[in-house]
């Protein structure tokens, strides 16, 4: 028996907020309206969604796939025993298509509307060659049975054999206005005091990713009560346009000192490097200065942090980032 209150649990917002449905995603009409369409002809082909993280790819097949197997006029959902949803960079292997998928998908439901199956298999890009030539082959051997949707970050990791059974749809990153309405429904519904200047650091830190914006302002929530943007960007770990801008004005007038003014901010901001040079590089974008220069300096911050990524040392790579700079200025 339990004693004392129970706690409430807290369901990531990310979860809590996906929809249910095809027409309750909230971007990417002209893709939900195909599927709409496929569903109502019983055309459904083989699907392959791509495109960046947190742009909606597998809130849409889970819609989709609610669609299609959801109660209906009073019958019990069909959506456990019809659907099969894998992460592909977990099940990889050439063992999970041979035992697990093909297993799944080699019995027909024929008392089922629509009598297929659906196979989901999330991150399918971290497949193994071996596994996709495979699984090229169950899906041809079992398209009466089932239909697949692959979902992935980089479709040039899917081989052609697999991508020209399918139809390809690519999800962009989510605009601005509708992250923001996104993120407005979520406040709204959390009742969360957030200022204006905090939804607006939510929309920039996700840059098209609604995932990241909401798993942001779940965090900050947790840790104050009233929301602002300074508090956005300590839970993110990115820094504040101000910061920016200050670091910019540090390199474009200060010298080979500035390493150790740079070096100390973001060690008091706690700060990546790798960051910071992205934040550089839009307002470096933005400049007022020749557009050669501005072009050599893009080259030379996109090698610095190239350099950073592979693990090379941060505080060179600072000072790479001062002579980067200096040289800008010199041509000038």
């Amino acid at each position: 028996m339990a004693t004392g209150t129970e706690k409430k649990i807290q369901i990531p917002w990310v979860e809590k907020y996906r929809p249910a449905t095809l027409s309750d995603v909230v971007s990417h009409k002209s893709i939900t309206s195909t599927l709409t369409q496929l569903i109502a002809n019983q055309q459904m082909p083989h699907l392959m969604f791509y495109g960046p993280p947190g742009t909606g790819k597998t809130s849409t097949v889970v819609a989709m796939a609610r669609d299609l197997y959801g109660s209906k006029n009073g019958a019990p959902s069909n959506y456990s025993t019809m659907v099969l949803e894998l992460n592909a960079s977990d099940d990889r292997g050439i063992d999970t298509v041979r035992e697990q998928i093909r297993t799944f998908v080699s019995s027909r439901a024929i008392v089922h509307d629509p009598p297929y199956k659906l196979v989901i298999l999330d991150e399918a890009d971290s497949m193994t060659s071996t596994a996709q030539f495979a699984l090229r082959r169950v899906m041809e051997k079992y398209t009466s049975n089932a239909r697949f949707c692959l979902i992935c970050n980089y479709a040039g990791k899917i081989i052609p054999a697999i991508q020209s059974r399918c139809t390809k749809f690519r999800f962009k990153p989510l605009p601005s206005t509708v992250v923001r309405d996104r993120t407005l429904h979520v406040i709204e519904q959390e009742n969360l005091n957030v200022s204006e200047d905090a939804v607006a650091a939510l929309v920039r830190v996700a840059e098209g990713d609604m995932r990241k914006s909401l798993n942001t302002l779940q965090a900050t929530a947790m840790a104050t009560r009233d929301i602002t943007s300074t508090a956005v960007y300590e839970t993110s770990g990115l820094p504040s346009p101000e910061v920016v801008a200050e670091l910019v004005g540090c390199l474009m007038t200060g010298g080979v000192d500035a390493v150790q003014q740079i070096t100390s901010t973001m060690t008091m901001q706690g700060l990546a490097l790798s960051d910071v040079i992205q934040g550089i590089h839009e307002v470096v974008l933005n400049l007022a200065i020749d557009g050669t220069v501005k072009a050599v300096l893009c080259k030379d911050l996109a090698t610095i942090e190239d350099n950073v990524l592979h693990a090379c040392d941060e505080q060179l790579q600072v000072g790479g980032l001062v002579a980067a700079f200096i040289q800008a200025r010199a041509m000038l």
